[in-house]
């Protein structure tokens, strides 16, 4: 076994898994492998925020089932569940997807927004951004019109309906940078990334990089237990 990092999918979907997996690693640049597990308790994307309360105990039950060279572990739902409980009981830098997208958004001071497909989760995506301390700095969500799932099943109708949302939270809300919010969206976030004029960021990715930096401050890769 090599060391790598655990990107957990809280969505039941292995096809989203693979997605996840892929970004994640295109992130990761060759510097360490990622690796991905998948629940099977959830629904394929979870869109309410009864869902996401309820995937919290499976993100904490493979997490907590890592092996030993596992030296970061990524949650990739945006609603970060089971985040704060699963750092208390592992011993390696865990990180949520939402977390570490607010906290690259916020770089320098920017007003930050969210663009996302899951309207019921903009409750709980604005109390991350109080949560983490950067309620002064967050300009809100902006969601997409329709059902999130019929959205999810056309790539291209979702990087276009993002795209609109993206362009509201810039133009009606002076955003300086934009997130777009969820792991199943990572995709979209790829193709909007350079249509802006602002940085529009993927989830993924920010997390990928806020793993390597809390691995260790001085590059050394530590023995996972």
């Amino acid at each position: 076994m090599t060391p790598h990092i655990l990107l957990i999918n809280p969505n039941s979907s292995l096809a989203t898994s693979d997605m996840m997996q892929t970004i994640a690693q295109k992130a990761a640049g060759g510097r360490l492998d990622v690796r991905v597990v998948t629940a099977d308790r959830s629904p394929s994307m979870i869109t309410t925020p009864e869902q996401l309360a309820a995937s919290a105990s499976q993100v904490v039950e493979l997490g907590t089932a890592h092996d030993r060279d596992c030296v970061g572990i990524i949650v990739s739902a945006f609603g970060d569940p089971g985040l704060a409980e699963l750092r208390r009981k592992v011993n390696v830098p865990v990180v949520g997807i939402c977390e570490a997208s607010m906290i690259e958004a916020s770089q320098g001071a920017r007003r930050f927004a969210v663009a996302t497909s899951t309207p019921d989760l903009a409750e709980a995506i604005d109390q991350r951004a109080h949560d983490l301390g950067l309620g002064h700095l967050y300009a809100g969500a902006r969601c997409t019109a329709g059902d999130p799932l019929a959205l999810a099943a056309d790539a291209g109708l979702l990087a276009e309906a993002l795209a609109g949302s993206v362009r509201e939270c810039i133009e009606r809300d002076g955003a300086e940078a934009v997130i777009i919010g969820g792991g199943p969206l990572g995709q979209a976030a790829e193709q909007l990334r350079t249509r802006f004029g602002r940085p529009v960021l993927g989830p993924i990715p920010c997390a990928v990089e806020r793993v390597f930096s809390l691995i260790d401050q001085d590059g050394n890769i530590p023995q996972a237990i």
